[in-house]
């Protein structure tokens, strides 16, 4: 009993002593999209404000492809110390029952520190299509007859099962053309090579504003205060609309608890700061700064929602 009990200390001495010490070395911040879109910009705008308070450099590193699976397969199997980190977001709760098979299992090979930032998805086109609401877009879609392309960030995320949703709703056959991230996506999309995407706010807002791209709705319940003058499909006719896209940090599981509650409580501290209250609205988020706990909550939640959505759909892959 005694022999345990000190290896019962001894454990516990040593776990203390590692979140004491920690971090002592840069730490890797995995964006499973390519540069540009809203994971990576919230991405940097908490890296930068993690690495003052840390004392070490927060580095983005953007691992792209299959739906956002291949930068969350590399967290997962990275050694769970706390030096690599997932930027993750709703994508992966589709993701689990989109895809057949997945090398890791997102409700047990992480470990949720915080929910980042809730942004709204709207339904964007191209400056030159001639349609100024969802009732005409639908139209010019009927009479495309399956050849209009809607773009999303790849097989399996939030942009693909909306557009999937709106299509089987409005009664039109769409094309999709999946993307590595919301940069390339963007820059298709304004050069006339997809007509459409459900993007999240962020990375379309200035070309909204700019003219070069048109907004006809968004996808939540209620309208984003980024774009108060755009309706919500709801409005726009559509039912039973309401998916937005929330963003978080998550770690491999197995790491510490000194370690995540550490990162959690700098997180929702930066979270919950004026300073980055203000670049999220400039971006059309919305700040969030939750529990372990509370994140957790939701991924289980979505995941039940979504292979409800998913089954209802008939959507999956390989």
């Amino acid at each position: 009993m005694l022999m345990l009990g000190l290896i019962g200390a001894s454990t516990l001495f040593g776990t203390s002593a590692l979140a004491d010490t920690w971090p002592s070395k840069p730490i890797s911040l995995v964006v499973p999209f390519a540069a540009g879109g809203t994971t990576d910009v919230l991405a940097r705008s908490l890296g930068d404000k993690l690495s003052k308070a840390l004392g070490q450099p927060v580095i983005v590193e953007n691992k792209p492809g299959a739906g956002a699976t291949l930068g969350a397969d590399l967290v997962a199997r990275a050694k769970p110390d706390g030096y690599t980190l997932l930027m993750g977001a709703v994508h992966h709760t589709i993701a689990t029952s989109f895809y057949k098979k997945l090398p890791y299992d997102f409700q047990k090979s992480f470990e949720p520190i915080t929910t980042v930032a809730l942004v709204p998805n709207v339904l964007v086109i191209n400056a030159s299509t001639k349609a100024s609401n969802v009732k005409e877009l639908l139209a010019l879609a009927k009479a495309a007859a399956g050849k209009m392309a809607f773009g999303s960030n790849g097989y399996g995320t939030l942009q693909h099962l909306i557009g999937t949703q709106f299509a089987n709703q409005g009664g039109v056959e769409l094309l999709h053309v999946p993307y590595k991230g919301s940069g390339p996506l963007t820059t298709d999309l304004i050069g006339g090579q997809i007509s459409m995407s459900f993007d999240t706010v962020t990375p379309v807002l200035p070309h909204i504003q700019s003219g070069k791209l048109r907004a006809l709705a968004v996808t939540t319940a209620k309208r984003s205060s980024a774009l108060p003058d755009v309706p919500t499909l709801e409005e726009a006719g559509m039912k039973n609309f309401d998916f937005g896209t929330w963003f978080g940090v998550l770690a491999p599981a197995g790491t510490p608890k000194d370690i995540v509650s550490k990162l959690n409580a700098e997180m929702v501290r930066i979270i919950h700061s004026p300073e980055f209250g203000k670049r999220m609205a400039d971006i059309g988020a919305e700040p969030i700064g939750d529990t372990p706990e509370q994140m957790k909550q939701q991924i289980s939640n979505d995941t039940q929602r979504f292979a409800a959505l998913i089954k209802d759909s008939k959507l999956s892959i390989e």
